[in-house]
């Protein structure tokens, strides 16, 4: 096998930890001697080894003189784990290829200069536009401190997310539906307005999927939420979250966190609503390193403006609603020269759905 297929197999043993690593990277592991594949590892949980600790603990045969493979950088620091340019430079490995450097200021090149100082062969940038696109929360998370952010739309094909009284269960098909919820469990939080909270009583978990169930995220900035709604009532309200203003009452706030719901209180923008910026700066501090968001039209278009998205996954039914709501707002666009541009577009069928998914182009 050449070195590309070697890491492309461990970027497909890395996304085993999706969901479960966050905000660590996903990493996958290979050890190869006398071309052939010995041990592999990955990291399985936030906490637990590292993926090049987990493929030696996995070797049943002498590894020295062989070669590691993975699809980042080894880290050289002691987090919740030791070094793991330790335990290589300790095993005897004659090289290294890793996929693409660790963004993060504490590795950042460092674990590769450390093995080359010792006379192991490092190879970098492997595959590396790959390995970039699977950790991408963790690399806008660890050089921005904000979380990756991904907006989620269900539309019919004439752009309505709801009908004219508010109507929107079902738009899209149930392959659809199943694809969100694992969506859901490659996020660390999911997000929606009260709006949608008050129009659907949605429970945002994991059901149709294999995962984990993320937290919940909430923008209330009155405070508006029942009580009684699923997202303070089910075994899940641990995880939920509701965002309000720095000015919200304290008993309206305090019957909500008797729950077990937490209340976070941020800054209101000039419209009296939750400052986006400021809220995105507390999730990225409380390890929140990627959000999906669910709606609604207000949210989509207000994290538009704010330049505050990363990708888009817009889910097309083959329907005509004429009349309704649509997905987006005004944005503020006069022309198309500053519409909003995707890159790395892909499209999918899902049952007679049309996903189309994209990044944003950020100005320059």
């Amino acid at each position: 096998m050449t070195d590309e297929e070697l890491i492309k197999k461990t970027l497909r043993l890395a996304q085993k930890g999706w969901g479960r690593v966050s905000p660590n990277p996903m990493v996958g592991a290979l050890i190869v001697k006398n071309h052939r594949i010995i041990a592999q590892g990955y990291h399985r949980a936030f906490g637990r080894e590292h993926a090049e600790v987990e493929a030696f603990n996995a070797a049943t045969t002498d590894v020295r003189g062989g070669s590691l493979y993975g699809n980042l950088e080894p880290c050289c620091h002691f987090g919740k784990q030791p070094p793991c340019v330790d335990r290589i430079l300790a095993s005897g490995i004659k090289s290294v290829v890793v996929g693409t450097v660790d963004p993060n200021p504490l590795v950042n090149g460092k674990g590769i200069a450390k093995l080359q100082k010792h006379g192991i062969e490092v190879k970098v940038g492997v595959a590396e536009e790959a390995c970039k696109q699977l950790n991408e929360a963790y690399f806008k998370f660890i050089t921005t401190g904000l979380p990756f952010t991904t907006l989620k739309i269900a539309q019919t094909l004439d752009g309505r997310i709801a009908s004219r009284n508010g109507h929107s269960k079902w738009i899209t098909s149930e392959t659809s539906r199943r694809f969100v919820h694992k969506l859901r469990s490659q996020h660390d939080a999911i997000l929606v307005g009260i709006g949608t909270v008050l129009a659907d009583n949605p429970r945002l978990t994991v059901r149709l999927s294999r995962g984990v169930s993320p937290k919940r995220i909430v923008l209330d900035s009155k405070l508006r939420i029942s009580l009684a709604s699923n997202l303070l009532t089910d075994e899940f309200v641990k995880r939920t979250i509701i965002v309000t203003t720095e000015e919200a009452p304290n008993e309206r706030t305090k019957r909500i966190e008797e729950t077990g719901a937490q209340v976070w209180g941020v800054p209101a923008n000039s419209d009296g609503r939750v400052d986006l910026l400021s809220l995105w700066r507390k999730l990225g501090q409380a390890g929140i390193a990627a959000v999906l968001v669910e709606g609604g039209s207000k949210i989509y278009s207000a994290l538009l403006k704010a330049n505050l998205v990363d990708k888009v996954c817009v889910f097309i039914a083959p329907r005509i609603l004429g009349d309704g709501l649509s997905a987006l707002q005004n944005l503020g666009i006069t022309n198309l020269e500053k519409s909003i541009s995707l890159r790395d577009v892909s499209r999918r069928i899902l049952d007679g759905d049309l996903l189309v998914t994209g990044r944003v182009a950020k100005a320059s």
